[in-house]
């Protein structure tokens, strides 16, 4: 059972709450920057409904959280309208049409350094960016079923990038981590390493260009940068500095609007992305695996329950590996992977008692974990959980002179030897691990969220779900609760697992390593509909806050009166 101080199980208490959740009538927003979900609530304060308080905030993270997200970034988004209609964008990132199997020098044909090039070049610098896709998807968004316009959702935005915010901790050691490359590039410097060094923490950050940047976006929409003014600036800087990106292969990138797959668990109904997102697939199948064992039964934290998720995870990655790939190349069979037979057939091979071994030569996936995910929702019923990317921290390093905008470094996530499935091709899309998941219970809202992570997003996602369908946590306990990872290496787990539990594991032949986080910040929405009111919910692992809107108008018919003393009549 729950306590105020965290969750109980078999495992005794793992864990207390660090953050506490918010509760509103009218919306709440979550994100992993509270001045970004601060944001997003003052589109639902102007009339505004879910989508456009997430834009609002994916705009306002651009600013504070710029490390993790921007308009030249990419992600996946996951809608549904107040009727129930399911809404799919695909705004991940494309290979530009110049690219070729050859463009890049791997320094090795073995692990651990097969994802290396000579220079970096498929991660930092101009070689590195694919064709930028996150400002189109923000902009149908809002023109297809926002209430406001862009140029008020972005106000936010640019007020914090003119006038200035106070650094992070968090902010801070992701410039530390990354100063090196920063340096590299005299905008990207000047912005986040004044003086030569890392700010402090507190300090304030100004970025007047970017400022100027959102503030043409805004009053020109985002053709100026698919074709536009902005894009030929980014699209010559690119070219001159030996990139591949061109202003072609802006005017010609489309979000796309995919199937998204419906499925249910136990008594609940899920809304996931489909291919070539990754993610929706692999939760819908790692939870069809575990339909077959009581998880309530087992405990949370328990070494039994870690050992069926960490085995469940295996096969899901497995055949992620084996048949997951952008649909237009390759047929990925979702019905399959997804159906309760194979989950009966491969769930026959889980022995409870002894870890499993993956076959040789999968490799980790070099999907990287600097990603941001925003969960909003109104009281009208309207939903949007979005996680968007730059790939990795600061994606390519590369500040576009005079635009304080951040190019992506999605080609990091190709293989760059020729030749193979994920091998670099003209205007190819890569696979996606985000996640953003919509949970329905009798066809009535129930909860939505995400995390970045790469890789370890699906499996932190469903263990979140999980969390609370199986082992009846709240909200705020399932994003905080410790997470496991594995995709067939070591068996990662977060410290608060005990060692008893650990070395439970390590018997069972897992190669436990434990480690300070699995995945990264993940937040949600919960509706209570017996109070009318939805619960918002971000976890420790990053900035994460949620931001709740009650309250409403004037009672009809009230009037103001003038309070008057007798004196004042006389």
């Amino acid at each position: 059972m729950t306590d105020q101080h965290g969750w109980r199980s078999k495992a005794g208490t793992l864990f207390a709450c660090e953050k506490q959740s918010v509760y509103g009538s009218r919306g709440a927003v979550a994100a992993n920057n509270p001045i970004g979900a601060a944001a997003g609530v003052e589109m639902l304060a102007m009339g505004g409904n879910a989508m456009d308080a997430a834009i609002a905030t994916l705009f306002t993270l651009n600013v504070v959280e710029p490390q993790m997200v921007g308009v030249l970034g990419a992600g996946w988004m996951n809608i549904r309208l107040a009727d129930g209609t399911p809404i799919i964008i695909d705004n991940y990132s494309t290979a530009p049409a110049g690219a070729t199997p050859d463009m890049y020098r791997p320094i090795s044909d073995t692990w651990p350094d097969y994802m290396q090039t000579e220079g970096s070049e498929n991660k930092v610098g101009y070689l590195s960016v694919g064709v930028p896709a996150a400002l189109k998807g923000w902009a149908e968004v809002i023109d297809n079923w926002g209430r406001l316009d862009m140029e008020t959702v972005m106000q936010p935005a640019i007020r914090h990038a003119e006038r200035g915010f106070r650094i992070s901790e968090y902010l801070r050691t992701s410039i530390v981590n990354s100063r090196h490359d920063l340096a590299r590039f005299p905008d990207s410097a000047r912005t986040f390493l004044p003086n030569g060094e890392p700010p402090a923490g507190g300090d304030l950050i100004v970025q007047t260009d970017l400022a100027e940047s959102l503030r043409t976006i805004a009053s020109e929409g985002p053709e100026v940068l698919y074709g536009g003014a902005l894009g030929q600036v980014i699209a010559d800087d690119v070219q001159k500095n030996g990139g591949v990106l061109t202003i072609e292969d802006l005017r010609t990138y489309r979000a796309e609007r995919r199937q998204p797959i419906l499925d249910t668990y136990r008594e609940y109904e899920l809304t996931v992305p489909s291919p070539p997102c990754s993610g929706g697939v692999h939760i819908l199948q790692i939870l069809h695996l575990l339909e077959g064992f009581d998880v309530a039964a087992l405990g949370f934290g328990t070494a039994d329950s870690i050992h069926l998720l960490a085995e469940c995870f295996k096969i899901a990655f497995a055949d992620r590996t084996a048949y997951m790939g952008d649909p237009a190349e390759m047929d990925v069979p979702v019905e399959w992977l997804t159906s309760p037979d194979y989950a009966a057939h491969r769930r026959a091979g889980i022995d409870m008692q002894q870890a499993a071994y993956p076959n040789p030569g999968i490799p980790p996936s070099p999907e990287s974990a600097s990603t941001t995910h925003v969960t909003a929702a109104d009281a009208d019923g309207n939903i949007a959980a979005i996680t968007q990317t730059i790939n990795e921290g600061f994606g390519s390093k590369v500040m576009v002179p005079g635009t304080g905008l951040f190019l992506n470094n999605t080609m990091a996530l190709f293989d760059p030897h020729p030749g193979h499935p994920n091998s670099v091709g003209p205007s190819r899309q890569m696979i996606s691990s985000n996640s953003p998941t919509i949970i329905t219970k009798n066809g009535n809202p129930y909860m939505a969220l995400g995390t970045p992570g790469g890789v370890r997003i699906f499996p932190s996602v469903a263990q979140a779900i999980v969390n609370v369908i199986d082992h009846g946590m709240t909200l705020q306990e399932a994003v905080e609760a410790p997470r496991v990872w594995t995709q067939g290496q070591a068996l990662e787990v977060e410290s608060a697992v005990p060692d008893s539990v650990q070395s439970a594991l390590s018997e069972r032949g897992h190669d436990v390593l434990a480690v300070r986080t699995v995945a990264g910040g993940m937040n949600g929405v919960m509706f209570d509909p017996d109070m009318g009111m939805i619960a918002g919910a971000a976890c420790w692992r990053a900035d994460g806050a949620p931001v709740a809107l009650s309250g409403g108008p004037a009672r009809s018919g009230v009037r103001f009166r003038l309070a008057v003393s007798r004196d004042d009549k006389a």
